[in-house]
Formats: structure tokens, C-alpha cells, sequence
């Protein structure tokens, strides 16, 4: 997977928010909030995108056990449910 070029994580008081700020996203019509798992969750696919061109869930799982003091089989649980939110919503792509 790869997060779309063009949006941007922004912080919007005690949350985060991403925009969309290309011309390619102009139509995009939605806000997406984060809280902050969820903003280092995208701040880890981003810089996996950057480096080794996508990620996977394990990317997201390693990088989220590293950070936190989580069970792998929970912070699995809950990388798959934010990369679910973000395909719906339509950041990313497989």
C-alpha cells in the first residue's frame, strides 16, 4: 500500500487532521481526524512510502509496538482497523 501524494497531516488543537492539498485532491470533500495513534500510524505509512516505495500492515504493527507498550496481536487489531478507515476514506491505495 501507498499513502496518496498530496495529503497532509495537520495538528488542529488536541487532535490531527488530514487535508488534502494538491490540485489532483481539489474535489476531495472530506475531513479525516486522527487522534494521535492514529497521526503516528500515518506519519510511519508516509515515511514507509518514502523509503521503501508502500507499506504493509506488519510495517505499521512494528512501528506501533516500537512506540507503545502494546501486544503485537492488538496493535495488529487495531492497524488493521485505521488502514481500513483510510481505504474507505480514500488516502491510500494497494
Amino acid at each position: 500500500m501507498t499513502t496518496i501524494e498530496g495529503f497532509r497531516l495537520r495538528k488542529l488543537g488536541n487532535e490531527f487532521i488530514l487535508v488534502g492539498e494538491s490540485m489532483a485532491l481539489i474535489n476531495f470533500n472530506k475531513m479525516i481526524t486522527l487522534n494521535e495513534t492514529a497521526a503516528f500510524l500515518w506519519k510511519a505509512a508516509e515515511e514507509h512510502t518514502a523509503s521503501h516505495g508502500g507499506f504493509d500492515t506488519a510495517d505499521l504493527c512494528k512501528a506501533l509496538c516500537a512506540e507503545y507498550e502494546v501486544a503485537p496481536e492488538q496493535a495488529m487489531t487495531d492497524v488493521e482497523a485505521t488502514v481500513a478507515s483510510w481505504r474507505e476514506a480514500g488516502v491510500i491505495q494497494d
